[in-house]
């Protein structure tokens, strides 16, 4: 087994082979003057087991050919087999058409990934459950709910638990399945999207009178569904707003509407490598996944159960 950094998160790939006790690949990844994207695997990759640790994140365009020219590298390298690791998956909110003449751009960036060489794809908390069934080649969709559950824990102890909300009808499983780990009562956000980027908040369902209330997503990019359903919440009598969310992609002004909403903290996992002013941030804590994300890749190498992490 051999791990290979892209250049999107070295840190979060630098964690992961450190967890497993191995070095890193050596591989030169470098532009051309006109930004083409050269990569150079440095070391004997032949009949290897390659994980390639590359989060398609801003920008995306250049992290997602950065991969796809790295696994076209390893394939031609004769690498016995290459899986994909892609913590953050770009366009994963176009996975349907929306409106007539649009694309489907999460199953073109599957093909891609799979023409380029890949055997497989292990991914974290896919933005939609049907972007499994866009890949000819398996996929590993980790769960970051027994990260978020153990730092909860950690945070407000065993007794009370805190009321778990989903911002939006959609997300709905993702934080029932944290409210059922922790024993928690569950809450829901109906909200109303007049446009792209842009939400309202309508009602909410459920008891958060006087309640810890800890708001659970998976994706976090202008902040207006977090923070308009934190002030819901606070309007609606919740003692407190927590947010817990898996890539904090954080574009645009997305940190002064954190800094001005009722929210307490907002925890977001390394899927994604964070600025500087994403880290300065007081409001904004960081929890890493590499650990989550090492033991899936050790145990697919090994060819044991990955779906057992969550049991």
């Amino acid at each position: 087994m051999k791990v290979l950094a892209g250049n999107a998160n070295v840190p979060l790939a630098k964690k992961i082979a450190d967890y497993l006790k191995i070095k890193l690949t050596k591989a030169s990844i470098r532009r051309f003057s006109d930004n083409e994207i050269f990569v150079e695997i440095e070391e004997n990759v032949r009949g290897e087991d390659m994980f390639v640790i590359q989060p398609t994140s801003y920008p995306a365009n250049d992290n997602l050919m950065e991969l796809l020219v790295t696994l076209d590298a390893l394939r031609r390298a004769s690498a016995e087999r290459i899986t994909a690791v892609v913590p953050y998956y770009g366009y994963a909110r176009q996975d349907r058409k929306t409106a007539p003449r649009t694309p489907i751009t999460a199953k073109l960036i599957a093909n891609l990934i799979t023409q380029a060489g890949a055997n497989r794809v292990l991914t974290v908390d896919l933005h939609s459950g049907q972007i499994q069934g866009f890949f000819d080649i398996p996929l590993d969709n980790l769960f970051t709910e027994p990260v978020f559950t153990e730092d909860i824990r950690n945070r407000f102890g065993p007794n009370a638990p805190p009321t778990i909300v989903s911002p939006d009808v959609g997300g709905v499983v993702r934080a029932r399945a944290v409210a059922k780990r922790l024993g928690s009562d569950l809450a829901i956000i109906d909200k109303r999207r007049e446009r792209a980027g842009v939400s309202e908040v309508m009602n909410v369902i459920g008891e958060i009178n006087d309640k810890d209330c800890l708001l659970i997503d998976d994706i976090i990019d202008s902040a207006g569904t977090i923070t308009n359903a934190a002030r819901a919440l606070i309007n609606s009598g919740a003692r407190s707003v927590t947010a817990y969310v898996t890539h904090g992609v954080l574009s645009g002004n997305a940190l002064d509407k954190i800094t001005n909403s009722p929210l307490k903290e907002l925890v977001i996992t390394d899927s994604i490598q964070a600025t500087s002013s994403i880290s300065k941030e007081k409001k904004i804590r960081e929890i890493s996944i590499a650990p989550l994300i090492a033991e899936a890749v050790s145990r697919i190498s090994l060819e044991t159960s990955v779906s057992s992490l969550f049991d």
